[in-house]
């Protein structure tokens, strides 16, 4: 009984040193575990900075006519959609394509609000200018003659349009479904949309080829609409860019379109009333006319359809403005869309 009593100091000792040593190990391994996920932390924490750094925003310039076509891309500046998505939008509005093209040409503006047959110019003439999206515009022929009730009663008729534009394009296209040709009519060339729509409605001509606000301004004042791009099955409203400005601000025009989107969907969630004074100051509405504005459903940006580039091409050829064989598919940037 003594041997055996003996035994049992030595046998506890054993264990609580063994159990001693067991119980550093698994501190040691607990205080490691500690350090390393206090390292992974702040690795996590150095990473997560990294990525939460706000990115620089870059400016990006768009030369735009004052037509609905614009109201998107005012209302992302103007609620401020795009300096969320990093890109400042430097909007600049010009009265005709012709004051466009020239701060185009000159460098002051990155893109520009297009017609299909500007396209087919600016690369006859050399420039790389890419179509980086369709956009939603419209135009109406008007009327303010009462012997022209129908496209075809203008054989023989004045119209005023600007030239080796797509308003000459719309008009050739709504004649020819008229059966009409171009030889049917006079043209009286005004570049300027605003004098277009005063030399209208003070009868100098039988007809002209308008974008809104201009429609609905006309319409105010007694002018009919006798036709559209929209009515013939037409769209030759883009947005372009040369493709040095898509190699150079590529993130950029991604960024806009992301601002684009979210424009239009804020239009779709919101009452018209909640924007339309900056529509009415931006794109040029009468204050008075506040009321009979129908902003249209816009939808997402997409890109061109290949067939409207080639028909407007075709035209252009005609025309003599396109003598280089390009295609619709040569001037289509995938920047944004793929082809």
């Amino acid at each position: 009984m003594k041997k055996t009593t003996r035994k049992h100091p030595i046998l506890l000792l054993t264990l609580a040193l063994t159990f001693g040593l067991a119980m550093a190990g698994c501190g040691s391994n607990n205080n490691n575990a500690a350090d390393n996920a206090g390292s992974g932390n702040a690795a996590a924490g150095t990473n997560a900075a990294a990525t939460d750094a706000p990115k620089e925003t870059t400016t990006l310039s768009l030369g735009l006519l004052p037509s609905i076509d614009a109201i998107p891309f005012i209302i992302a500046h103007e609620q401020g959609f795009d300096k969320e998505h990093a890109v400042n939008l430097d909007i600049q509005t010009f009265k005709s394509a012709k004051d466009r093209d020239v701060a185009f040409q000159a460098g002051k503006v990155d893109g520009i609000s297009a017609d299909l047959v500007a396209i087919s110019i600016y690369n006859e003439a050399g420039q790389d200018v890419k179509i980086t999206s369709t956009t939603t515009g419209e135009f109406d022929l008007l009327t303010g003659n009462d012997e022209v009730q129908d496209v075809k009663d203008l054989k023989g008729k004045t119209v005023i349009l600007s030239k080796n534009t797509s308003t000459q394009y719309t008009m050739a296209t709504l004649l020819k479904q008229a059966g009409l040709s171009e030889d049917d009519i006079t043209v009286t060339e005004v570049p300027q949309i605003p004098t277009r729509l005063e030399l209208l409605k003070n009868k100098k001509a039988d007809a002209a080829v308008l974008p809104e606000p201009f429609v609905t301004m006309g319409a105010a004042s007694g002018l009919r609409v006798l036709s559209s791009t929209t009515s013939a099955g037409i769209n030759p409203f883009v947005l372009a860019f040369p493709q040095s400005a898509i190699d150079a601000k590529g993130q950029a025009i991604r960024d806009m379109y992301a601002a684009y989107d979210e424009a239009v969907d804020y239009m779709k969630s919101h009452d018209q009333s909640e924007y339309i004074d900056t529509i009415v100051k931006e794109v040029g509405y009468p204050e008075e006319m506040k009321d009979e504005i129908k902003v249209p459903a816009y939808e997402h940006a997409t890109q061109v359809d290949v067939a409207q580039v080639e028909q407007a091409f075709a035209w252009a050829r005609e025309k003599g403005l396109l003598t280089k064989t390009i295609s619709g598919e040569e001037v289509i940037s995938d920047v944004q869309f793929k082809n």
